[in-house]
Parts: C-alpha cells; structure tokens; sequence
C-alpha cells in the first residue's frame, strides 16, 4: 500500500491548507481573476493540443485501466509494474517539437492517473516514479522546461480517483478489486490530493492549468471542490481548471470538456447529462481507440478523419489529441507520422482554425463554420450536390470565394436566406473551405 515521506506530507498538506484559508467561504461567487479570462480568451483560439496518456501502466501496453479491468490488486501492481517501467528513450525536447510541428499550442499530461502513481517527484508519498522505478526521475520538470522553451504551454492531468491510496473510501464505483482495507479517512485523501496539486502548482513553474478526471467514480460524495479550486487559483491565478465529470461545470471551473464527443453530443454514452456551459470548451480523442499505450489497438483514424476531427471541433469552439507514449519514452511512429498530417494541412490551412471562433452558422451534417474578423469560412466536409442553402448571415456580403482565392464563389441572398453555387467535382477530399467576406462595418 501507499508508503508516505512524513515530515514532507505534513509541510506539503499544511502549506496548502493555509493557503485553501483564501478560497471561498459558502455563498461566495467565484469570479475568475483578469489574468485568468486573458488565459481563457487565450484557450478558445489555440484550437489544438496534445493530451499525453503515459505512466506505469505502459508496461504492460493494455491501456491506462489494466488495474481496474485485469483485477489487478494494489500489492500486485507495484510488485509487476514500476520496477520494470524505465523510459530511457523519453525524449521531451523531441516530443514537444513534434507536437508544435503539428501545430499544437499546448500539451496535457497525466501528472496521475487512477493507479495512484505520480509521475513526478511528489514529497508526499513514494509511490512516484523516482522512489518506485529504476529511471528515478522526474518526467514533468524537463517537459515544462522544454514546453517554455518551444512556446507552448502545459496543462498537468490529474485524477481525482485513487486505486492506490487507502484513504481513498468510502470506495467509488472502480478500484473494488485493489485488495485495500475498508476502512480509510476521507477528508485526509483529500488532504493529500490537495498537497500533491500544490506541488505541481509550485515547482513546475507557469502552469496552464489543471485537467480533472474522477469525479464521476463518487459524484455524490463531498468532494471540497470550492477548496481545491481555489487553492489552484490562489496559487496561479491564470491556471485554467476543468473536470471531466460529464455535467454542466461547476462553480470555479474554466473550461469544459467532452471525452470523445463534440460539445453537445453523447455518441459515447458518457455526456447525456453534460449541458454545454457558457465556458471555453474542448473535446479529446484518440487517434487510435486507446488512452494509454495498447500494444494490440491497430484502429488508427486516418489523416481525413483527424483533420475533420479537427475542423469540426473548431467549428464547436473546442480541440485536443491523445498519444499514449510507450514504456521506453518513445511515441509510436503511426502516432507521429498523423501528427505530421495534420501539422501540414494546418500549415495551409490553419487561417481557418486558429483564432477563430466557431460559426455564425451553427454546425450542420455537411460540416462547420469559422470565422475571425469579417471573414466566414465555411468548411464543407461532406457535401456533394451544386447548391449550397445557409442561412443569412449577418451584415452585407462583400464577396465569397476559395479560400486559396483561386475562383469566386456565386451567391444569391434573399428573404429566406443564401445560395452558393459550387461545382461539386471541385470538392477537396478532406475539407472544402469557402470564404464569405463581409463588408467592414
């Protein structure tokens, strides 16, 4: 089970308890600090990230949940997993160039998953990857370093589940099998859940921000969100909290984000009650259909597919894609050779993706809309007849064309809306972008 590093839990929980004093007190509105909306205005027009699924798990190259779906008790796990994971290949000055040449503008990583393990440095316990693996070092601190100095930013994953710890009780939904004590102190996991997220909120330098996970294992439990949050946002202001529970946001979050479905849709099963809030937004998927490294997962989406994937979640307001990096440090080539794909089409395209905002027109079975200033760009992604109905958008029209600017477009606007008139054997296979300029107010 956990073994912890005393004097350091009681220095790291107590630091974050004194600065949890400032959080909110009950009937207080969380009211996000200036550098906090630059950063969200900041987050709605990057467009494209890199979510990093890596720990121990790797090892065995059956996903992030081979504990929870193999029944792999606590006691077995850290015998058969952490002493075998050693990423000498792992590279962050390469992984974080590979996510910039696919035109990413930040990164998230797992700081810990529902194992428990951290992977990073914590003083609070010596289930992390420098006590518990024979690389014994941290993977965080070089990845911030090289995410600084490539000019891109860094969120921290981290879950608010633990099949690890013992304080972790009452048990949620998962982690049944761990073979831990029934019996644990709630309030002092939560304790030392906070201690951690003050580590990496104080020795990572400039976080973009914190990415929840498992919430939903205990939804009806006291989760002190209000402390937590504001001892993130005490502790960096700009920092951008989000939680993937799948509701509409809570009180102190920044962003909202959608696993494997556009904001809004519940093709997963997982979103039937996650109304679409009024904050940033941001979908994940995969570019196979695993989280984590799995060995045998061959499904990968082609270049068409992530592209689109891409296109639509912009015209959504949102986006991120998922790596799981191998035990040994490095990204299988499949991953990186989409990844260079899609920095390509971005690098012509991209004026239609970044800063912009998603519509006027809201998204359609055809595909989305952009725009950014007084340019609409209309991304066909499966349209095949001549005419093209839209309602009007607003203000005059100046003119439509190519967004390579090679053909002007014909258009007639009247009461019930616009045509555009396109010669369908001129589609582009992957995403047909037509540019509406309106006329400078």
């Amino acid at each position: 089970m956990i073994m912890t590093k005393t004097a350091p839990v009681r220095l790291g929980i107590a630091f974050a308890l004194a600065v949890c004093g400032a959080t909110l007190n009950a009937g207080e509105t969380y009211v996000p600090a200036p550098e906090n909306v630059a950063a969200r205005a900041w987050f709605q027009q990057a467009r494209f990230g890199l979510f990093i699924h890596w720990g121990v798990y790797a090892v065995r190259g059956d996903g992030e949940w081979v504990m929870q779906q193999k029944r792999i008790t606590a006691e077995e796990y850290a015998r058969d997993l952490p002493p075998f994971f050693n990423p000498v290949k792992y590279d962050p000055a390469a992984w974080v160039a590979m996510a910039k040449a696919a035109g990413m503008k930040y990164i998230t990583i797992t700081s810990k998953h529902h194992d428990g393990f951290a992977m990073f440095d914590s003083k609070l316990t010596d289930w992390d990857i420098v006590d518990r693996t024979p690389y014994g070092k941290d993977v965080l601190a070089p990845l911030a370093e090289e995410c600084r100095r490539q000019g891109l930013r860094l969120f921290f994953y981290y879950s608010q589940l633990d099949w690890h710890h013992p304080d972790y009780f009452p048990r949620g939904a998962t982690g049944l099998f761990a073979g831990r004590p029934e019996e644990g102190d709630w309030n002092h996991y939560l304790d030392y859940m906070d201690g951690q997220l003050t580590e990496l909120l104080t020795n990572y330098g400039d976080i973009a921000g914190i990415w929840f996970d498992g919430w939903w294992d205990k939804p009806d439990a006291d989760w002190r969100l209000d402390r937590t949050y504001g001892l993130i946002h005490k502790l960096q202001p700009r920092a951008l909290v989000g939680s993937n529970h799948h509701r509409k946001p809570n009180p102190g979050e920044d962003f909202q984000m959608f696993e494997r479905d556009l904001p809004g849709h519940n093709t997963a099963g997982w979103n039937d009650k996650a109304e679409v809030g009024d904050l940033p937004l941001e979908m994940c998927d995969t570019i196979n259909g695993s989280w984590g490294y799995n060995k045998n997962d061959h499904s990968y989406k082609s270049k068409k597919q992530i592209v689109q994937l891409v296109v639509k979640a912009a015209g959504y307001d949102s986006n991120l894609l998922n790596v799981g990096p191998r035990p040994d440090g490095t990204i299988q080539p499949e991953f990186v050779q989409r990844l260079a794909e899609v920095g390509t089409w971005l690098g012509e395209h991209g004026e239609a993706i970044y800063g912009t905002r998603g519509g006027p027109i809201t998204p359609r079975p055809w595909g989305v809309t952009t725009h950014k200033g007084n340019r609409i760009y209309v991304h066909l992604l499966d349209w095949k007849d001549p005419l093209l109905p839209l309602p009007s958008p607003p203000g005059k029209i100046a003119g439509i064309h190519t967004f390579k600017g090679d053909a002007t477009v014909p258009f007639r606007r009247d009461k019930d809306g616009l045509i555009l008139r396109w010669d369908p054997s001129r589609a582009d296979p992957i995403d047909t972008i037509l540019v509406i300029e309106l006329a400078a107010r």
